[in-house]
């Protein structure tokens, strides 16, 4: 690996004659790369369009189709990764350049995961659920992804919004195959996905959000005549009515029937092949080789450290009697807002205030930081009780800003810890490493949109290494009260990686992980999304490891913002991968100052 990256970020290659069969080479992986990545977005139309790939006019195509919630677009789609792993095999990868190189070893790592999810499919990605299934994901589609510039993008949104139905149906009868092989989902997230879908058709049609961002988004389109916009909506409106609250309706009555035949174990380990499902997830969300029993220990360790950081701070402040839980609670409640729409309206505010000082801020962290507009704002309503706050990166062409989301849930209208919440999702967490990727015309595309997808160790544990940062650099002096809530963050965080190693392997309750401080509507998130939660606090470790291995081996010439330009310019990347192209750095370096 390390030959493989020893001159990754070069930010020019000097070629001699002698090398012009080299660069052959290279244009062909090149054209293998953008190939084989238009292949694959064209068979995903929500991706295609949430990152704008295609020029215009292919892109109206896939504006009027929605991606299929079926088993056989799921197996098609790993078959198209076989093909790929196998193009790649092909390459002349001797002669490419080293970001070729590292690129496709992106490539190949994360097309593999997808093939080696493909025995575990029934048991991964339930269709139907409060977090991530086809309920929430048709509707952020319309709500977030779908582009409005002109007259065209408002009909395609209505041929879109023809199809929401046949997809729920699709989702609907994944999920009814799964129940007539046994494999259920705890009662209880049943129970959560049923009322989250029940509020969502309770919404009168004006009130529910596929017709009120029509409305919204529509309202100044250049071509769009105020009659013709009229028809759209009240077309809308009986698309709603008569065809997608029928098949939400459906789903509902599927999943009330999977109820007598569920129980409320909580793991992965209710399967008998659970613990290899388990493994297979986390090796795909933390991109190492740690055990579930190696995870939970580091959790546990972290826990300790964090809450004896808190303790001293807690101290400061004259807080010293009940348990870190306790003490954060009563923090919560003198930080909260009214729960009115004034009260949201002014968390809101105050979140859209930190984001622009983070700005400046990072200015002495940072020497390159993304052109990429972020905007802030909340979920729809009806899914203020199972979400959580989340970024949804701009589209390369920038048809829409970057934007991140939060709940405006009673539980989250306090101020505690929101600093830390925007500095993870927004500035310099998600958005500074997301944005300056996607800003990045070194690397190939698939690179800079994540066309096979994220790699959430690097991404989260970036966000969290963000939080951290801005504490370690001083942004909370004056602030104890912030500085507490950026720990009880990275306790969250550690506390994870014990409640979810807990539910999957270790026979934990719901209950359980209520108890161990992580709120019922984050555990039943680790329910549906194994693994994923560990990710976070695993990828900060590794930065921050890294990070003072960089600064112990360089001493005085060690650079923060250079060591932030490694990393981010990096990509998305394994965490093996980004620990090679550091050590790299550090050798470079130290050879250039000898």
């Amino acid at each position: 690996m390390a030959s493989v990256l020893r001159f990754f970020f070069l930010s020019v290659l000097l070629l001699s004659p002698a090398t012009y069969g080299q660069e052959t080479a290279q244009q062909q992986i090149d054209m293998f790369f953008s190939g084989f990545t238009d292949r694959w977005m064209q068979s995903n139309p929500n991706a295609a369009v949430s990152t704008a790939y295609f020029d215009a006019a292919r892109q109206n195509e896939f504006e009027q189709q929605l991606t299929p919630w079926t088993m056989n677009y799921r197996l098609a789609r790993i078959g198209l990764a076989r093909e790929g792993l196998a193009g790649l095999q092909t390459l002349e990868l001797s002669s490419a350049s080293p970001e070729q190189q590292l690129s496709a070893e992106v490539m190949q790592w994360q097309l593999e995961s997808t093939v080696a999810a493909e025995p575990l499919l029934d048991y991964i990605d339930f269709p139907l659920n409060q977090f991530d299934g086809a309920n929430n994901g048709l509707v952020s589609t319309f709500t977030l992804n779908h582009p409005f510039q002109d007259a065209l993008d408002a009909e395609n949104y209505l041929i879109r919004l023809r199809q929401v139905d046949d997809r729920m149906r699709e989702a609907t009868a994944e999920s009814s195959r799964r129940m007539a092989l046994g494999i259920n989902q705890p009662a209880f997230i049943l129970n959560a996905t049923i009322e989250q879908m029940q509020r969502f058709i309770a919404n009168a049609p004006q009130d529910n959000p596929l017709i009120s961002t029509l409305v919204q988004k529509s309202a100044d389109l250049i071509g769009l005549e105020g009659t013709r916009r009229d028809q759209l909506v009240a077309e809308a409106i009986e698309i709603l009515e008569g065809e997608i609250y029928p098949a939400w309706q459906g789903a509902i009555s599927q999943l009330e029937s999977q109820l007598s035949s569920a129980t409320d174990d909580a793991g992965l380990s209710r399967f008998a092949n659970g613990a290899e499902i388990y493994q297979n997830r986390l090796e795909a969300y933390t991109s190492t080789t740690l055990t579930a029993d190696e995870i939970h220990q580091i959790g546990l360790d972290e826990v300790a450290r964090i809450e004896a950081e808190m303790e001293t701070l807690f101290g400061q402040i004259g807080m010293t009697e009940g348990s870190i839980a306790e003490r954060v609670s009563a923090l919560r409640d003198r930080l909260a807002y009214p729960n009115t729409p004034e009260g949201r309206d002014a968390l809101v505010s105050d979140i859209r205030n930190f984001l622009a000082d983070a700005l400046e801020r990072s200015a002495l962290l940072f020497d390159t930081m993304p052109v990429t507009p972020v905007i802030a704002q909340p979920f729809p309503e009806f899914m203020w009780p199972n979400a959580a706050a989340s970024y949804s990166a701009a589209p390369l062409d920038l048809s829409r800003p970057a934007i991140f989301q939060m709940p405006l849930r009673e539980n989250e209208l306090t101020l505690f810890s929101k600093r830390s919440l925007v500095y993870h999702e927004t500035v310099p967490g998600h958005h500074f490493q997301l944005a300056l990727i996607g800003e990045n015309s070194n690397l190939p595309r698939f690179m800079q949109m994540r066309a096979y997808g994220g790699i959430a160790a690097i991404t989260e544990g970036w966000a969290l290494y963000a939080e951290r940062l801005a504490a370690e650099s001083g942004w909370y002096e004056g602030d104890i009260e912030g500085h507490l809530g950026q720990l009880e963050s990275a306790l969250f965080r550690a506390r994870r990686l014990v409640v979810d190693t807990g539910l999957h392997t270790k026979g934990w309750t719901r209950q359980q992980a209520i108890d161990y401080g992580i709120a019922p509507s984050e555990v039943e998130r680790y329910v549906v999304l194994p693994g994923q939660a560990c990710s976070y606090m695993i990828g900060q470790l590794k930065i921050v490891e890294l990070r003072e291995r960089a600064r112990s081996a360089l001493g005085s010439v060690f650079s923060i913002q250079e060591f932030h330009n490694i990393v981010l310019r990096a990509g998305v990347v394994p965490l093996t991968m980004l620990e090679a192209i550091v050590d790299e750095y550090i050798a470079d370096t130290q050879a250039q100052n000898l």
